[in-house]
């Protein structure tokens, strides 16, 4: 065992310098880590300087960018002008709706947003300022993609605007090619049907010309009729039994081109498409009524024999079609004009709000950001490094301590448990 006056000889060797504790005695450790950092705060200055002097050192290399801006108007969705027709052809109720019910349509902006990233819109901008060349790439689509990059599109906003934002290294560049996206913007909407109003046109066209000519043959089946029965006037419950049957069935297929225009913009579940085919199996309904049947062709009216005579059957069914196909023109011809001038007051016409002009300063490199952010990180490798080198010293320190005591323990001397 060791001696009285080997003892205080060990405890002087634990409190030398080498045996300093770095953790004060019967601290927090949260207490304990802020003297750490107030003891060591010159090599963590020391790594945040250096860091913020590279920080800054990377910050001039940076290429200088400048942003331009152009904020546009994309047409709207206005049926206004539906509704003030459709007031004008109460005489023929149920097809009145036709032009002014309104569909449930998403934000029309993300389908501009949308046409703004197509590839028709991409290519034509990369080949008129040569970005192939500029951008050092060897495919189109690898410019594509640079081009992208440096482009910002913002269509849901709650201005209702769409914002186009290009960045380039040459101010006057970059307020060129946010131009040519609107320019091109331009040139792709007046090829493209894209509001309710241009389709509901098409729509009416084709059905126009349809029911043009499928009135001139009847027309002609009508003289021939008369010609081969003598007959040239029906009495006038026949005729008023037809002229019914004929605009419901005008109706009918008015109704049936309504439906189909409504499913480019809208599910079988939207309300309106519902409602109009809730109205479409009332008019079939009224016209089975009259005495109609749903033939092959879906237009088979037939007058019971009972209410003409029959030796003049063959004119009626002329002049059954010929009533049918005038009601349906005059009912085609009006939603025509409709959508025409739906579509002339929604237009392809794209309002410019504010122009993009070259700008005069740059909007990257953030250099002030880029310097504070590289010193807070230098802070936090100092602090790091003084946790690392704190716990690597300590780690040292008991070692040696441990050898100490081994070496005390072997001679014979007391040792100290730990």
């Amino acid at each position: 065992m060791a001696t009285e006056a080997e003892i205080p000889r060990i405890r002087h060797d634990e409190n030398d310098e080498g045996f300093r504790p770095l953790a004060r005695p019967g601290g927090s450790s949260a207490l304990n880590f802020i003297l750490l950092l107030a003891e060591k705060k010159k090599p963590i200055l020391g790594f945040a300087l250096a860091f913020a002097i590279a920080g800054g050192i990377v910050a001039f290399l940076l290429p200088v960018r400048y942003t331009a801006t152009v904020v546009i108007i994309p047409p709207q969705q206005n049926n206004s002008l539906s509704s003030v027709f459709s007031s004008q052809m109460e005489s023929l109720a149920p097809i009145a709706a036709l032009a002014g019910g309104g569909l449930a349509m998403k934000n029309p902006n993300d389908m501009y947003v949308a046409m703004l990233k197509s590839n028709v819109v991409e290519d034509a901008i990369v080949r008129k300022f040569n970005l192939m060349q500029q951008y050092h790439r060897r495919y189109l689509s690898d410019a594509r993609k640079s081009l992208e990059r440096r482009t910002l599109l913002e269509g849901g906003l709650k201005d209702g605007m769409i914002h186009i934002s290009f960045e380039d290294e040459n101010p006057q560049r970059a307020a060129q090619i946010a131009t040519a996206y609107v320019d091109q913007l331009r040139g792709l909407s007046q090829h493209l049907a894209i509001s309710d109003a241009s389709q509901r046109r098409q729509l009416f066209e084709q059905q126009l010309d349809q029911t043009k000519n499928d009135l001139t043959n009847a027309e002609l089946a009508m003289e021939a009729a008369q010609k081969h029965t003598g007959l040239i006037q029906l009495d006038s419950q026949a005729r008023a039994l037809i002229e019914t049957g004929a605009v419901l069935r005008a109706q009918i297929s008015a109704k049936e081109v309504q439906i189909e225009g409504m499913r480019t913009y809208a599910t079988g579940e939207n309300a309106a498409v519902t409602q109009a085919e809730q109205e479409l199996a009332g008019m079939r309904t009224q016209l089975a009524a009259l005495g109609g049947s749903k033939g092959e062709g879906g237009d088979d009216m037939i007058v019971p024999k009972g209410q003409i005579p029959a030796a003049g059957l063959e004119y009626l069914r002329a002049m059954r079609d010929v009533r049918y196909y005038e009601a349906k023109f005059t009912i085609m011809a009006r939603q025509l004009e409709i959508a025409k001038l739906d579509e002339a007051r929604q237009g392809a016409m794209i309002q410019v709000v504010d122009p993009a002009l070259e700008p005069d300063k740059r909007s990257s490199p953030h250099r002030t950001l880029i310097v504070l952010f590289a010193a807070l990180a230098g802070i936090i490798a100092g602090i790091l490094f003084v946790l690392f080198r704190a716990g690597f010293r300590r780690t040292n320190e008991t070692a040696a301590r441990r050898m100490k005591l081994a070496r005390i323990d072997t001679g014979g001397a007391w040792t100290r448990p730990f």
